[in-house]
């Protein structure tokens, strides 16, 4: 199998390679736009960025599935909370989804979000570090590393595989 996954962030491909262990499968990771905000600030904002990224990888990878992985925030009563959303994108199906962990961001944090800067940037300023986002990430810095990057979206792909495969057996019948 080929996969095609639509980010060269090292957690992303990480995640992905997590997931198809256990199959012959090539990787390969391809830089694909999400077509949405630099920082997606809703749920639906950030399924779509998903879905962009693993609709363009399917179609410039020529692979057999496209894996699209987005990180946003959703604003709540209680805070902004972190999200995450995947997307497997495969010819002649819809898009299947999935979204993952969240947690509330202090509000030092979610502060500078609202006014318009990146979640990234500010977690490298946050904690004095460069290329959180392609490492711990968020999760992994406000969890104490309970749970990391590559970890949080290995769920989702997880969530993706497993509807797949159930797609592909009972669409076999």
């Amino acid at each position: 199998m080929k996969i095609i996954i639509g980010s060269k962030n090292p957690a992303k491909v990480q995640a992905v390679k997590n997931s198809f262990i256990h199959q012959d499968t090539q990787y390969i990771s391809l830089d694909i736009p999400s077509g949405v905000s630099g920082q997606p600030f809703l749920d639906e904002e950030t399924i779509k960025g998903a879905i962009n990224r693993a609709e363009g990888a399917l179609r410039e990878g020529e692979g057999d599935i496209g894996i699209g992985l987005e990180g946003g925030v959703q604003e709540t009563a209680y805070g902004l909370l972190m999200c995450n959303w995947g997307a497997l994108a495969a010819r002649g199906m819809e898009p299947i989804i999935a979204g993952g962990a969240r947690i509330l961001l202090p509000e030092e944090v979610a502060s500078r979000l609202r006014s318009g800067e990146e979640l990234g940037p500010v977690m490298e300023d946050y904690v004095k570090k460069k290329n959180v986002r392609k490492h711990e990430g968020a999760i992994g810095v406000f969890t104490n590393e309970a749970v990391n990057r590559a970890e949080m979206f290995t769920h989702v792909i997880n969530l993706l595989a497993g509807q797949f495969a159930y797609q592909q057996k009972h669409n076999s019948r």
